[in-house]
Formats: structure tokens, sequence, C-alpha cells
């Protein structure tokens, strides 16, 4: 569908991004103005609007949701706050860009259209032998804008990107963030001290590259960048968002102050996982032995069945190895499984 005419006086009398964003599902033709209080606001694509404060800023924060359509609870957080910033009920002190990553599968109610947009940034979009489809297009574009918006900081700015999500299953742990591979750079006290001011105390730490959005932005950009996961899936008007008060007020505080202060960091309140392994489903025999509502963070005792991939079984081989994003149901080749052990603070972290 194409834009209509209007669509920039709806937007500038509603702040309704999101459903000019599905009403446009894979394209919106670029367009920019003013509000009153200074704060430059482009559009640059459908579910793709940036907000520049005339003040000189400090930090450039990007927001992303709807990378899986059906995923809610974030997209709606995002839709409040893009319509308080234009309807000038929140003045903002920071760069941002929200991102609706997929709109056309929020209108279906699907994780994705045709492929798994989050397997598909950094470079993953474009694969030789691989015919190309709308999910790798918008990936590009996604990877294109975000890079467009980091070079144009200020010198010196903070970079970050939060890629907010909710999990198909329930968790032992209801929220929980997952840390990027950083290639042997520390992890940061600072951001785990964001995390917990959103509700945030579980944290996974990757030990290898990935293919997700926050994954390319920490490797490609530098930025302080982080899968955010917020609960579990629900359909539009069945997410209890008194859950999400803690995560909102800390986003809007991250936008609209110039520094935000957090309490001072105790190891005692996260609890932090290593990614011990990654099981792929590379058999279209591939099944696990729990059921379909078995928690995030279920550990198992060492030796009991976690997967079975054709005729391969997989065992854990650590006391309380523990599940993380069981999905049987993955494309072939694709990570059906992680699992994760504890671990504790350590002089990685700075």
């Amino acid at each position: 569908m194409s834009a209509t005419p209007d669509y920039l006086n709806l937007l500038q009398s509603t702040g309704d991004f999101l459903t000019i964003s599905r009403n446009n599902e894979w394209h919106l033709a670029p367009s920019h103005f003013t509000l009153n209080n200074g704060t430059q606001v482009n559009v640059h694509d459908t579910g793709v609007i940036e907000f520049q404060p005339a003040l000189t800023t400090s930090k450039d924060i990007v927001l992303s949701s709807a990378v899986h359509g059906n995923e809610t609870a974030p997209i709606e957080i995002c839709d409040e706050l893009i319509k308080q910033i234009i309807l000038q009920k929140l003045e903002l002190k920071q760069r941002v860009l929200f991102i609706y990553g997929n709109p056309k599968s929020i209108n279906i109610g699907l994780r994705f259209v045709e492929e798994n947009l989050n397997r598909l940034f950094n470079g993953h979009h474009t694969v030789e032998g691989i015919e190309m489809n709308d999910e790798r297009v918008r990936a590009a574009k996604l990877e294109g804008y975000v890079s467009d918006f980091f070079a144009r900081g200020e010198k010196g700015s903070e970079r970050s990107h939060y890629d907010l999500h909710t999990a198909i299953r329930g968790s032992k742990n209801e929220k929980f963030a997952v840390y990027p591979f950083l290639h042997g750079k520390p992890w940061k006290k600072s951001q785990l001290q964001f995390l917990l001011s959103c509700g945030v105390n579980t944290v996974l730490m990757m030990k290898s590259p990935a293919t997700t959005f926050s994954y390319y932005s920490s490797f490609v950009h530098g930025a302080d960048s982080f899968t955010v996961e917020l609960g579990q899936v629900k359909p539009f008007g069945q997410n209890d968002m008194t859950r999400f008060e803690k995560t909102k007020k800390t986003l809007i505080a991250l936008i609209s102050q110039s520094e935000v202060e957090y309490p001072q960091f105790n190891a005692k309140d996260f609890e932090l996982f290593a990614v011990h392994r990654t099981i792929n489903r590379t058999q279209d025999d591939f099944s696990f032995p729990f059921s379909d509502d078995a928690e995030n963070f279920t550990g198992f005792a060492k030796g009991e069945l976690l997967a079975t991939d054709g005729d391969t079984p997989y065992y854990a081989d650590v006391e309380g190895e523990a599940i993380i994003f069981p999905n049987a149901k993955v494309a072939l080749r694709q990570r059906a499984l992680l699992t994760v052990v504890p671990m504790e603070i350590d002089s990685n972290f700075v």
C-alpha cells in the first residue's frame, strides 16, 4: 500500500506513527517537520522515525520493536513514547531513532512473514545462492538507517541500541536481556544498572557472533546494545502494561534527561548466565523431550535429554544446564536452543 497524501498531517495531529506504518507495510515516502519546541522529526521509511532535539545532545539512542510482529508489548511502549514526543508531552534531550522492524508481520500477528528478520542482520540478508525476499530487503534497509543515524551524531556521543522483544515461552526470570558477544571487550556495569532500572536483572552473556539486530549495532557501530526480553508474547490488548512501567519510565528518563543517575552497582542484584552451547536444527525430525510450556531458564540434571536432532541426541553435560529460546520449528540450520550456566561478576566487568 502506498502512503496517503495526508499522512504527514495525520502524523502531526495524532502522533500515530504505528498505524501509518501498518498501513504502509514495506515502504513509506520520507518526510520531515519541526515541532514547536524545535525538535526535528524525520520519517525515513515505514516504521523508521527519527527525533533530533534542537539542543546539542550527548547520546544517540536506537529503540527498536516489532522485529517479530507478534511481540506486542514493546510495540505499545514505543507507540506511546512516539505519540508523547510528537504531541509535545515529552521533550527530548537526546537523539532517538525508533524502529518498528516488520510492520507486515504486526498486521498478520506472526513473528515474521517469510523469514525470521532477527536472523538476517550483520550482512546475512544478502547471501549468494539464497533468493531475496521482503524481510531480507528490510534487514538491509534497517542496517542502513542505523548506520546513517549513528554517522550523523555528535562526535563522541554515546551510542546505544535496545531491541525490545517478548519471548515465545514464559520464563522463570520474566524479564531478561542478551548481551551480544563483545570480542574481548569488557562488559559495562553501567549498562547492567540501566537494565536493572528497566526491571531486568537477568542477563545472558553471548560468546559468539550472531545475526541479530542488537549484535549488528554492537559489532559494526560499537553501540551498547542488547536484545531485551520483557515478558511473554501476548496479542494486542492483552498485555498488562503495569508490568512494563519500570521499563517505560527508564526509557523516558534516558531520552528526556541529559544524564540519568542509577543506584550504586551491587553484583547481588543480578543473575548472570554464560551461554554454554547452541543447538541447531539440522534435520526435519527435530524434537524436545519437554512440554511446550517448559519455561526459559528451566534447569536439567547432567545426563538428561535436551533435544533430538534426527538420530543425534543432545544431553545436558553439566549439572543445572538451563534452556533458553527453545523452538523446534525453526528453519533448518537455525538455532533451536541455547543452553546457559550461571556466571559471576569478574574482572571483565568495568
